[in-house]
Formats: C-alpha cells, structure tokens, sequence
C-alpha cells in the first residue's frame, strides 16, 4: 500500500475544494500523516496599485488564514495533523513551489470541471500543477461527493 505522510490540499475556499479537503483528510488520517491545507491568496483588485513589496503579513493573507482555519476546525476529521499555509501568488506555480518546498508524497487539488472556451480562456490550476509537480496529483471534480465516507472500515 502506498504511505502518503505528507499531504498538500490546495484549497480556494468553493465547494470543490471542500470536497478535496474531506478526501485529504481521510488519507492523512489513515495513513496518521500530516495535511497541509495551502491556499493561494491573489491580490485584491483594490489593491493592484500597492507598491511592492507587501507587508509581511498582508490583510488579505491574514483574513484567508482565519477563514481556513474555520473551515479546517469544521470539516477535518478528529486527530488530523494540519497546517494551514497562505501565501500571496500564482495558483499553479505556488503550489508546485510549496509541494517542492515541504517534500509532499500527495497534492489533493479540486477541478472545476471547465472545458471547451472556458478552459481555453481561463486555463486549468489542477492541469499545470499535474504537468509540474513533484509527486502524484490527486484531482477531484466537482461532483464529487462530500457524503461519502473515503476511508475503508477495518
């Protein structure tokens, strides 16, 4: 059986990501592994004219921590080990750096399903991470779901 002990779930606060979060926190509890919830935050529009470089810990960074953690609180499955990381950046590219960076065995990362214009204009998060990371990918749609037990019964 494959041992994940490091598990990243990219996380951007819809549905769908609840729903790689339910799944991620089964294998990390199965496995007695660590979750690492990363949400990428994107600069708020009203505050593109900011010069950089940002604060240390900007407001859009804090206030997606305090959600994530609401979230994590309310969703992850007792005994889960987690840590919530925010960062400011590129979806794609910030979450391939993250996974490089703290040595996962898993990305969990949600699609949205698009396809046809839509995804030629707005392009695939989970279709870059695939293509650049540095350990197996787990993608989940957005059917999803978020009822189903994941874990197996002894």
């Amino acid at each position: 059986m494959l041992k994940y002990t490091k598990i990243l779930c990219a996380f951007d606060f819809d549905g769908n990501s609840t729903a790689a979060l339910l799944l991620a926190s089964a294998l990390a509890k199965e496995n007695n592994g660590t979750l690492h919830i990363l949400h990428i935050a994107r600069v708020p529009t009203q505050d593109m004219d900011v010069p950089l470089p940002f604060d240390a810990d900007p407001r859009w960074e804090r206030e997606a921590r305090a959600k994530l953690a609401l979230i994590a609180k309310d969703t992850l499955k007792a005994g889960v080990q987690c840590v919530i990381d925010v960062r400011t950046g590129v979806p794609d590219i910030d979450i391939v750096r993250a996974a490089h960076e703290l040595a996962v065995d898993l990305i969990v990362i949600a699609t949205h399903g698009r396809t046809g214009f839509k995804h030629f204009a707005l392009g695939s998060v989970a279709e870059r991470v695939i293509r650049e990371a540095p350990c197996p990918v787990l993608v989940t749609r957005a059917t999803f779901p978020t009822s189903v037990p994941v874990s197996r019964s002894p």
